[in-house]
């Protein structure tokens, strides 16, 4: 019997799929499926009043009104018709077009950001801010994609002003308020490109199986004046962002590259996180304000290298953070930290910025290291903040809520699809299950595709001043604290810290905080998403030029319409289409997550390797058309 629906009207968030279709998203119940043809205009984001109807299934919708919108500029190629010239935008969620408003004289094929000035009109009608350059070449689709999600690469002649102005002043005086450890071994270690460095290591054996170790982070509150123009700047853009050719800093480079870059042989301010340990045991700790002198930069091969070698003289100091931190490590796993060590495809760019291959990095003893030593100090500075202002909601934790039960239960599908167990509770997941299950899949062929679908069935971390603590890291408090140069959250912080070592209560509204949280979330996500599509890109591109060639990968998608494979070299990944398949008719069989031959009876499941060709390649869709290699 056909379900019947309370018709209506409901008002909500639009969110609309790459292929056109949207759903108003209910946060107490199920999403509202709307048709393309129903969408009256409405674009991802927007808040939108939706009349309800029954559907042949369910109940659908209709945008009866567009409330407010999310957005009103977009980036995209300039292309010429008869009529006028139209912006094609590069966002494929974004499925109209729009006329250039005195575009006469706008050149075809430029890559642009323009504003919308009349959205009533049919086409919506736009105006162009500004040109990025010719479409398809490398730095106009950097820039392209920065722009797309409303990050700027300069900075308003304001905040370099008064960055210069920061720069120019002596610090000197400073060093006699704060805690000295210029001459207390202290190192950095970071990635070999790193431009900047906002954390260091110190270390100091005081006898008798006691040592003290500091975690050094830049003192940006210091320098970055509370309301001024680098910190409403800083607070707009919330993070830095990190593309396959460029970083973009959160905050201008006489800060980053310089005065807050804890680079070795220099004075340098610092907020510190000190703890003396015995027995793998902190039996103190302190924090405050302290300035280093940093001993050695490390990148991560040198530094395991130094751990490796006996003879280096940089050996023991580095052998003794590694036992501690390896007790750190194994600690937390025990209490259920969630441990997916995913290694990372990066694109190696020649001169030229031409893809000439990829490199696979894997986290190492040094990674863990550091690694460890941050989750120590986040942790440290949010339980002693946490306790010191109850629940007073001004401070952001960094939370990570527990998984979504229906998510888990796909999940728990999709595995045994290939042939592993994931037991679910009346709970949920517990994260022991979790850790059991990623390590029975180490070292197989299908490792990768089930960590990142282990990955995207569990909830998104966020700020928030509520603290419902961490599911993946176990964690009852924790915060961000150590990258207060590439993450506004960890700038709050250090600010809220201050407060409570020096006795006040932070004055800032509850309300006003949480807003911040919200921001600073929406801003990681936009940046994570652009540093995507910078390497998809490279991906796309670097396939180009295979086309043709024989490559081998694993299916890591399976559809009604075809196969989705991840090339193993790259990690771009292309669609093979079942209509394309011309050896045998090819059925979906979901249950099994698999494609049956109906003739040969050949089967291809999620998670195979196989062999596959590159025929098309399409940079400017990014999109990568693929062919099975099938031995007869």
């Amino acid at each position: 019997m056909k379900k019947k629906f309370n018709p209506g009207r409901k008002t909500g968030v639009i969110d609309v799929t790459r292929s056109g279709k949207g759903f108003l998203l209910v946060p107490d119940g199920e999403d509202i499926p709307i048709p393309r043809e129903a969408l009256g205009g409405a674009l991802q984001g927007d808040i939108v009043e939706v009349e309800l109807r029954d559907g042949r299934r369910e109940q659908i919708g209709s945008v009866v009104r567009v409330i407010e919108r999310k957005k009103s500029s977009f980036v995209g190629v300039t292309e010429r018709r008869p009529d006028g010239v139209y912006l094609v935008p590069d966002n494929p969620r974004v499925y109209m077009d729009f006329l250039i408003v005195g575009g006469v004289g706008t050149p075809q094929g430029q890559k642009v950001i323009a504003d919308v000035v009349n959205w009533d009109s049919t086409p919506p009608q736009v105006t162009v801010r500004r040109s990025l350059g010719l479409s398809g070449s490398h730095d106009t689709e950097m820039r392209a994609i920065l722009a797309g999600h409303e990050f700027d690469i300069d900075f308003p002649a304001d905040v370099v002003r008064e960055a210069e102005e920061v720069a120019a002043r002596g610090w000197d005086e400073e060093y006699a308020k704060r805690r000295d450890f210029r001459d207390v071994y202290t190192i950095t270690i970071d990635p070999d490109d790193a431009k900047d460095f906002d954390d260091a290591i110190s270390y100091r054996d005081l006898g008798d199986g006691t040592l003290e170790i500091g975690v050094h982070i830049a003192d940006v509150s210091h320098f970055v004046r509370e309301d001024g123009a680098i910190d409403r700047e800083a607070r707009a853009r919330g993070t830095s962002v990190y593309l396959v050719d460029r970083t973009i800093p959160m905050l201008p480079p006489q800060l980053s590259e310089d005065l807050c870059s804890l680079r070795p042989e220099v004075e340098r301010l610092t907020y510190a996180a000190v703890f003396t340990v015995r027995d793998n045991s902190i039996v103190d700790r302190w924090f405050g304000r302290t300035v280093i002198r940093s001993d050695k930069r490390f990148t991560y091969d040198e530094a395991d290298q130094a751990l490796t070698d006996q003879t280096h003289p940089h050996h023991e100091t580095l052998a003794r953070l590694n036992r501690y931190t390896t007790h750190l490590r194994k600690r937390r796993i025990e209490q259920g930290a969630i441990v997916f060590d995913r290694a990372e495809l990066k694109p190696i760019l020649n001169e030229k910025k031409v893809v000439t291959g990829f490199r696979r990095i894997e986290s190492t003893p040094s990674h863990h290291l550091i690694e460890e030593l941050m989750l120590l100090a986040n942790r440290e500075v949010a339980t002693l903040v946490s306790k010191a202002l109850g629940k007073l909601r001004v401070f952001l934790f960094r939370v990570h809520d527990v998984p979504n039960t229906e998510k888990l239960e796909e999940l728990a599908v999709f595995l045994r699809a290939l042939g592993y167990q994931l037991t679910l509770s009346g709970k949920g997941v517990e994260q022991r299950e979790l850790n059991r299950m990623l390590k029975s899949v180490s070292g197989t062929p299908e490792e990768g595709l089930i960590k990142t679908a282990t990955i995207r069935s569990m909830s998104r971390a966020t700020y928030t001043t509520k603290n419902i603590g961490h599911f993946g890291l176990s964690f009852k408090d924790y915060a961000h604290f150590t990258s207060p140069i590439r993450r506004y959250p960890d700038l709050l912080v250090h600010r809220v810290l201050s407060d409570v070592l020096s006795g006040h209560h932070p004055t800032e509204s509850p309300a006003s905080v949480e807003e911040l949280a919200i921001h600073a979330s929406g801003r990681e996500a936009e940046a994570a998403e652009a540093e995507r599509e910078s390497v998809k890109l490279k991906q796309v591109e670097y396939l180009a030029t295979k086309v043709g060639s024989v490559r081998t990968g694993t299916i890591s998608g399976v559809t009604e319409w075809g196969i989705y494979i991840e090339d193993q070299e790259s990690g771009g990944e292309g669609m093979v289409r079942l209509s394309e398949m011309t050896d045998d008719t090819y059925e979906h069989n979901p249950k099994k997550f698999a494609i049956v031959g109906v003739r040969t009876k050949r089967v291809f499941r999620l998670g195979d390797t196989v062999s596959f060709v590159v025929v098309r390649a399409d940079p400017k869709e990014r999109t990568l058309d693929l062919a099975l290699k099938i031995d007869a």
